[in-house]
């Protein structure tokens, strides 16, 4: 479990640092040449380390359901939303969101045992948490602006 939780804390970084970098991208070319510019490093990386750990084996696809592909163009949809987020939003705000979102679809889909997943048990303290989650995202984008406005109003 020790080395699930580590894995997930590097994947979290990674991704805020890969979206550090695909804003720094995007600023020089287009989002659509950002995504296909990282999809497609993303894809020689990953060929390449799995050819080495791997070999032939990497493509033993045997009863994989073939719906499963689309996750590819997910990845899509997951790069152009995130560039133009972080344009339009604080890098830290934007994945605030993004972590959130991820965490509410997950509790649905889990709950509702949908896309071949195992049916786990809705509890209410995991809406609650989502919900803390959301409340706490809300305190860190106002940062204190509610107390900085009714100084102000008094002083006037």
């Amino acid at each position: 479990m020790i080395i699930g939780i580590l894995l997930a804390i590097l994947a979290g970084s990674l991704v805020s640092l890969q979206n550090v970098f695909n804003s720094k991208v995007n600023q020089h070319i287009s989002s659509w040449g950002t995504t296909s510019l990282v999809l497609g490093m993303g894809f020689a990386a990953s060929l390449l380390i799995g050819l080495l750990f791997e070999g032939k084996r990497m493509f033993n696809l045997v009863n994989m359901q073939p719906w499963y592909w689309i996750s590819g163009i997910i990845g899509v949809g997951v790069v152009i939303c995130l560039v133009q987020a972080l344009k339009r939003l604080e890098p830290t705000f934007s994945i605030s969101i993004v972590m959130t979102s991820q965490l509410g679809f997950a509790l649905l889909w889990d709950s509702m045992g949908w896309l071949g997943l195992e049916k786990v048990p809705f509890r209410p303290n995991q809406l609650i948490g989502v919900l803390v989650i959301i409340a706490g995202i809300v305190v860190f984008k106002t940062g204190g602006s509610f107390g900085r406005e009714n100084r102000k109003q008094k002083q006037n």
